[in-house]
């Protein structure tokens, strides 16, 4: 039998109320990443991540009905943390250097668990995970820092949707090609976008 409910199969159960379950929770979310990135989709269920947590399968369960939850949370703990990277390019002093600084964190979020990254990727494009993972305040973001960097845009809301698509599409490119070097994607990608900038506002 089943101990995942067939309603919202992709929400934790419950939230955690006190520092402790907030902990029991967080590692379980950790011990998710580590099985995801060392037996891929093929290795990764509910069991492998609760040895890996410490915690008993009856622990995980009272939080995550399922491994598809599981991913969710990966998913949204990983958007978490790159939104919180990237906002730091409210605080640059000019537009070009909040932008160089966006494409930066864009970088490291991908090449410093590369594995992670590109297996959330696939798990994200999922029909059934669309709906679960908002991106709203990453769009109203990226939207906030064109505007900044190319204040003459004629279109800058088509242009905020076509840099984040040259960015992901070259970051997941190098990690799937396994690349490592930081400095050197960052400097392809800006090139890519300031030429992209460059050129689309002058049209």
């Amino acid at each position: 039998m089943s101990q995942r409910p067939s309603h919202k199969p992709f929400r934790p159960r419950k939230a955690p109320a006190q520092s402790r379950s907030e902990a029991t929770v967080a590692s379980i979310v950790e011990a998710a990443a580590q099985v995801l990135e060392s037996e891929g989709f093929d290795g990764f269920n509910t069991n492998a991540v609760a040895r890996r947590a410490g915690v008993s399968i009856g622990s995980l369960y009272q939080y995550f009905p399922g491994k598809d939850a599981l991913i969710v949370a990966l998913i949204r703990r990983e958007g978490a943390r790159f939104h919180e990277d990237a906002s730091g390019a409210l605080t640059q002093r000019s537009g070009k250097a909040a932008l160089e600084y966006l494409i930066g964190a864009a970088v490291r979020q991908q090449l410093q668990r590369p594995m992670l990254a590109r297996l959330l990727d696939i798990a994200e494009g999922r029909p059934a995970l669309r709906n679960e993972v908002a991106k709203g305040e990453m769009d109203e973001l990226v939207e906030s820092i064109v505007a900044r960097a190319a204040p003459r845009h004629a279109r800058p809301d088509v242009a905020s949707a076509d840099l984040l698509a040259i960015v992901k599409g070259m970051v997941d490119a190098a990690g799937e090609r396994g690349e490592r070097d930081l400095d050197d994607l960052e400097q392809r990608v800006r090139a890519a976008v300031f030429g992209y900038l460059s050129r689309s506002a002058s049209l």
